[in-house]
């Protein structure tokens, strides 16, 4: 199994599956989301302090495998991990796997940069830090 910097568990709750009782395609971005949120606060990135100083943090790619189903009541994890992919973007490694037997739901990979207040993309010296990109 591969190793995390970032690890979140997560229970599947009723609203979130469809009308087949597997959790809905469109939930599993922001089980995502979420973790990568919680990230940011565990690595001391302010995501809200950054926009109110014109920096956004934005995704301009979501790749998504999906390889099982979760189902009402699942207890599940999404592992975390970040890469760099070039100068101006940084990617989000993301898997989820269902708690207890630890099998694969989901393989993901979020790229992201970031863009100032004039929508040109560059990566804050204290996100390339806080990542260890830097």
């Amino acid at each position: 199994m591969t190793e995390y910097a970032y690890r979140l568990d997560f229970k599947v709750r009723d609203y979130e599956c469809d009308l087949e009782g597997i959790v809905n395609n469109a939930v599993y971005m922001n089980y995502l989301e979420h973790t990568r949120h919680e990230y940011f606060h565990t690595i001391g990135v302010d995501f809200s302090e950054l926009a109110k100083n014109g920096v956004n943090l934005i995704v301009i790619r979501a790749e998504m495998d999906y390889k099982s189903s979760l189902r009402s009541g699942d207890s599940f994890w999404v592992g975390l991990r970040t890469e760099r992919e070039s100068r101006l973007k940084f990617v989000f490694v993301q898997d989820i796997y269902r708690a207890g037997d630890d099998r694969p739901v989901m393989k993901a990979r979020i790229t992201g940069t970031a863009v100032n207040e004039k929508g040109r993309p560059f990566i804050p010296d204290e996100v390339e830090r806080a990542f260890g990109l830097k």
